[in-house]
């Protein structure tokens, strides 16, 4: 799986930007997928996240225009064809189509005051999952950030297209994400896993140093269709469950408590529902504080069982696994010399992580799927993890 795309891939994209516009790219960019090791539903009840940015990703080819238009084209959707907008065009196309975010980053960035005033040709290929809870939305968003601000040499400082990104995913897709993915996307770093306050924004990287151990992400292959009208959901439930404790408490957030100031005010949320709710958010984001500091010191056993817990509390208080991942993270985690494993991402299909012995990766992929195969009917997928750099301009492309 290897670091950056093979320069060979790349002049697929080039051909394929040269055969749709008649001319050639003159510029190469790359931005990664990314996995959430620890801190899942924590980022939008201001907490901590802990995510990493993976090898897999969007690469793009593009070229400035000289007049408004915007043309791109997916080898993902080929059925799409050349899709053509001008470049003030804030419309949104019907559904599901991936130059909705093209459009969305675009009126952030003006927004922002940066002066867009020509079109540009943009070719994308992309190797993550799609919907699989690997965060291809945020790449592509990031993609076309450090595209925009190298065709037309901006200096933008990274937090903003962070939070273009974000603006876009939330304003004008629709969904309710918190900041995480765009953040890691954006400020990724090989070989390092970035913990992240998202409360304050405030973050450090911190070296991934797994010894005899690798993480495995397992894939579902289960399409999340539920994911946003769920996801809404639980925005909805914490909020009402920190309003019952915002009776009593000076808090801003869910993030703010530890778990005995919880526990001595649970009382105030009267609904179960919410109670279970909120308690998988304050217990989350103790336990990825906790693991950060398990896995600087070297304690992968520790770090383990605190993603097993991490599970086990998104399973039976969140409610957002489903019996495709509980089958996959229990099948892992019987696994001899597994150390821990959990579902990552939102959640009802996607994909889980496992922290697996190298020497045992094929053994473990073989059992772990046959397992599968077995309840669910259909086969799951699995990539052994290389952690890569954030967004970035690649280099120019050679005549």
């Amino acid at each position: 799986m290897g670091g950056i795309m093979k320069k060979q891939d790349l002049s697929q994209i080039i051909t394929a930007f040269q055969t749709q516009f008649n001319t050639r790219p003159s510029d190469m960019f790359f931005s990664p997928g990314r996995v959430n090791l620890i801190g899942e539903h924590t980022d939008y009840n201001g907490g901590h996240v802990f995510p990493i940015t993976l090898t897999l990703g969007t690469y793009g080819v593009a070229r400035r225009r000289k007049d408004q238009l915007v043309r791109l084209y997916s080898l993902n959707f080929p059925e799409l064809g050349v899709i053509s907008f001008e470049i003030s065009d804030t419309t949104k196309l019907p559904e599901h189509n991936w130059a909705n975010f093209v459009k969305g980053v675009i009126k952030s960035l003006t927004e922002l005051g940066y002066v867009i005033d020509y079109g540009f040709d943009l070719a994308i290929d992309g190797d993550i999952p799609i919907a699989a809870g690997l965060s291809s939305s945020a790449s592509l968003e990031l993609l076309i950030g450090v595209v925009i601000q190298r065709l037309f040499d901006f200096k933008i400082p990274r937090l903003q297209l962070v939070m273009a990104g974000h603006q876009a995913e939330n304003d004008f897709i629709g969904v309710n994400t918190g900041l995480m993915d765009q953040f890691s996307v954006g400020f990724g770093a090989p070989n390092t896993a970035i913990f992240l306050d998202t409360n304050t924004l405030g973050y450090r990287l911190v070296p991934v140093i797994l010894h005899d151990y690798e993480i495995i992400i397992m894939n579902t292959n289960k399409p999340r269709s539920l994911v946003t009208s769920k996801y809404n959901e639980r925005v909805r439930e914490t909020q009402q469950a920190l309003q019952a404790l915002q009776t009593e408490l000076p808090i801003e957030s869910l993030g703010d408590i530890d778990m005995t100031t919880f526990t001595s005010h649970q009382k105030l949320i009267k609904d179960p529902l919410l109670l279970k709710r909120a308690r998988h958010a304050v217990s989350e984001n103790q336990r990825t504080i906790k693991a950060v500091k398990q896995l600087a010191q070297g304690d992968l056993i520790e770090f383990g069982m605190l993603l097993n817990q991490s599970h086990a509390s998104l399973r039976d208080d969140y409610d957002v696994t489903g019996i495709e991942l509980d089958t996959l993270v229990t099948a892992a985690q019987e696994f001899p010399g597994v150390l821990g494993a959990r579902m990552t991402g939102a959640g009802f299909g996607g994909c889980a992580i496992a922290l697996v012995p190298k020497k045992s990766r094929a053994r473990f992929e073989q059992q772990v799927g046959a397992r599968f195969h077995q309840v669910v009917g259909y086969d799951a997928s699995f990539y052994d993890v290389e952690i890569g750099p954030g967004a970035q301009w690649i280099g120019p492309v050679k005549d």
